[in-house]
């Protein structure tokens, strides 16, 4: 009996042995067959990229976006007491550039003469007040918005008030 129970506690050993290393097994197929997966996706997107690196890539986007070759180069040979080797020359295109319809950065528009600002009702004072007026703000665009430029306006300051207090 105890030869028996032995024996078969061996083969039920032996078949849970067997039965993970099967299984083992299964997952290793299945993690080679993942990395084969992986492995031609990025050796596609490296190629995706070694195409788009490409001088002849590189200077047809270029031209798309409407650069020019450049002309002649001039470098500082700095070892030999600052030199310039070389002759610089302006950058020539023989065929008319396209303007690139890529907007490297949003501008706001510039309000137009058609729609005024809107105007602002005069604040309520406790003391009448014996200094003039504000002088209004010009509602004409200036020549650069009415070519249909946009005017960008840094650190807008108020003027002083007469009375050498603070503006606005």
């Amino acid at each position: 009996m105890l030869v028996v129970v032995l024996l078969a506690a061996g083969l039920l050993g032996l078949l849970a042995l067997n039965t993970a290393l099967n299984e083992g097994s299964f997952e290793l197929s299945r993690l080679q067959r993942q990395t084969t997966v992986a492995t031609d996706e990025q050796q596609s997107l490296q190629h995706q990229i070694d195409q788009s690196s490409a001088p002849d890539a590189l200077a047809r986007r270029a031209a798309e976006l409407g650069m020019v070759p450049a002309g002649g180069m001039a470098f500082l040979d700095v070892p030999n007491g600052g030199k310039a080797v070389g002759t610089p020359g302006p950058a020539q295109d023989s065929p008319p550039v396209k303007r690139s319809t890529v907007e490297p950065w949003p501008t706001k528009p510039v309000p137009s003469a058609a729609q005024p600002p809107a105007a602002q009702p005069p604040a309520p004072s406790a003391a009448p007040s014996t200094a003039p007026p504000a002088p209004p703000v010009p509602a004409t665009p200036t020549a650069a918005a009415s070519a249909g430029d946009s005017v960008i306006q840094l650190n807008p300051a108020a003027p002083a008030a007469p009375n050498g207090g603070p503006g606005r």
